[in-house]
C-alpha cells in the first residue's frame, strides 16, 4: 500500500495510491482508514506531507561515513533529538533559507512512520508497530549547530522536515539505497545496510525514553556526502520503492 495525504481543491483527504489514481480514505490509514470514494487521477490532486506527527524524531550520526565526515564518532547508543511538526512540509513545497543562517544543508534520510503506541519496547515490538517508511530531508542550520552545540534551533526552523511524497508499507528496510540531488547533480548515495543502529532498534531505544504515537516519524539518519543549499535550488531526496521527495530552496521573507 501507498498512502498519502493530498489537496483537490479546498480539501484535505488521506489516500491511498493505486498506479496514476488516488482512492480517498476516510481517515488515516494507519488508524484503518477505509476507502470512502471513487479513484481520482493523482495527476488531480496536490500532494501533502503524508503524515501530521505529534513529533518527529531524529537520529544524529547513524552513519559511520556521515560521523566521519563531521569530525565525530558513532555514538554508543542512539543520539536523538526532536523538529517540531511546525518544520513538516510536503512535496514540492519550498524550503526556505533563513536569514539567521548562512550555510543550510541537505541531509537525506529514511524514515519511519509509527502505526501504533509504542512505549518501552523490544526491537520485534518495534518492528510489529511499524507503519511504513518514506523519504524525510533533515534540513539543518550547519553554521548554527556547529555555533551551538545544540540541534533545536540548527533544526527547527520552519519548513526544515521535508517528508514524502507517500508512505509505502511493503517494503523491507535492510537494504535500500538513500540519494540526494541537488539540481539533478548528485550528493548523497548510501544504503541502510550501513547504518549502526537498524531502524528497529531505533524505535525500541527511543520507546524507552517517549511514547511514540500513530503517526509519529523517526527519521533514522543520513550518510555521507551533506552539503550546502542555496536559493534557486531544487532538492530531490530519492529512495528506491518510495519515490522522490523534491522541494525548492528559497530565500525566507
Amino acid at each position: 500500500m501507498r498512502s498519502c495525504r493530498y489537496r483537490l481543491g479546498l480539501e484535505e483527504r488521506w489516500g491511498a495510491i493505486e498506479g496514476d489514481r488516488v482512492r480517498p480514505l476516510g481517515g488515516e490509514p494507519w488508524a484503518g482508514g477505509l476507502p470512502s470514494g471513487p479513484a481520482i487521477p493523482l495527476a488531480s490532486v496536490t500532494l501533502l506531507a503524508p503524515v501530521r506527527p505529534s513529533k518527529v524524531v531524529c537520529i544524529g550520526r547513524n552513519y559511520l561515513a556521515h560521523a566521519r565526515e563531521m569530525g565525530n564518532e558513532v555514538p554508543r547508543q542512539p543520539l536523538i533529538f526532536l523538529k517540531p511538526p511546525s518544520a513538516v512540509i510536503g512535496p514540492g513545497e519550498a524550503i526556505r533559507c533563513p536569514a539567521a543562517s548562512r550555510e543550510v544543508h541537505h541531509e537525506a534520510e529514511l524514515a519511519v512512520v509509527v502505526g501504533r503506541a509504542l512505549s518501552r519496547a523490544t526491537a520485534a515490538e518495534a518492528r510489529r508497530a511499524v507503519f511504513g517508511y518514506t523519504c524525510l530531508d533533515d534540513v539543518t542550520a550547519r553554521d548554527i549547530q556547529r555555533e551551538e552545540k545544540q540541534f533545536t534551533r540548527a533544526k527547527g526552523f520552519d519548513t526544515f522536515c521535508p517528508v514524502g511524497p507517500a508512505i509505502e508499507t511493503a517494503l523491507d528496510p535492510g537494504d535500500l539505497a538513500v540519494v540526494c540531488r541537488v539540481n539533478g547533480a548528485e550528493r548523497q548515495r548510501g544504503s541502510t545496510r550501513d547504518m549502526a543502529f537498524d531502524p528497529f532498534a531505533l524505535l525500541a531505544f527511543i520507546s524507552g525514553v517517549m511514547t511514540l504515537l500513530p503517526g509519529d516519524v523517526v527519521a533514522t539518519g543520513t550518510p555521507e556526502g551533506v552539503g550546502r543549499i542555496d536559493p534557486g535550488d531544487l532538492v530531490e531526496v530519492e529512495i528506491p520503492g518510495i519515490g522522490v521527495l523534491a522541494n525548492p530552496v528559497i530565500a525566507d521573507g
